[in-house]
């Protein structure tokens, strides 16, 4: 399993479970693994966010949900999900929103928020984050947003 890809150690915890290894054994040959270096939930989660990040555009809720289900540590992958800065999250979904707002020309404005705010709410962004971005995209756009929906009012 470790030569596809990393994995937690948990993970591995579950493979060696299905496999029917004894959990003392198990246990024995994670931890000697941890020691040499194989396995380091850490470093995953770390590759992981910034990874996932770059390339699917995910936000900090998704990754975190996306480690978590991994088995990894909330300790650390809330360090992980913070080494996200604010400025870099925000860069990423203002690029997000600007390669689909050109597919949304031409459709109703509230329709046209709803689907862009709901792109970045299904990528694990902030609503708020969202929300503004949509709002700035927009107004790049020479769109007017003086009578810009509420966010509680896209649903």
């Amino acid at each position: 399993m470790l030569t596809g890809s990393p994995r937690t150690r948990a993970q591995l915890e579950e493979a060696l479970r299905r496999k029917e290894i004894p959990d003392d054994v198990a246990q024995r040959v994670l931890g000697r693994f941890t020691d040499v270096g194989l396995i380091d939930d850490e470093a995953f989660a770390q590759a992981w966010v910034q990874s996932r990040h770059a390339g699917r555009g995910l936000g900090r809720r998704a990754l975190a949900a996306e480690l978590r289900q991994r088995g990894v540590d909330n300790e650390i992958v809330s360090e992980a999900v913070e080494s996200l800065d604010s400025e870099q999250e925000e860069r990423r979904a203002r690029e997000l929103v600007m390669r689909k707002l050109r597919s949304t020309r031409g459709v109703e404005r509230t329709k046209r928020v709803r689907r862009l705010v709901g792109m970045l709410a299904r990528k694990g962004y902030p609503a708020g984050l969202a929300y503004r971005v949509v709002k700035d995209a927009l107004e790049t756009e020479g769109e007017t947003t003086e009578d810009f929906p509420e966010p509680w009012t896209l649903d």
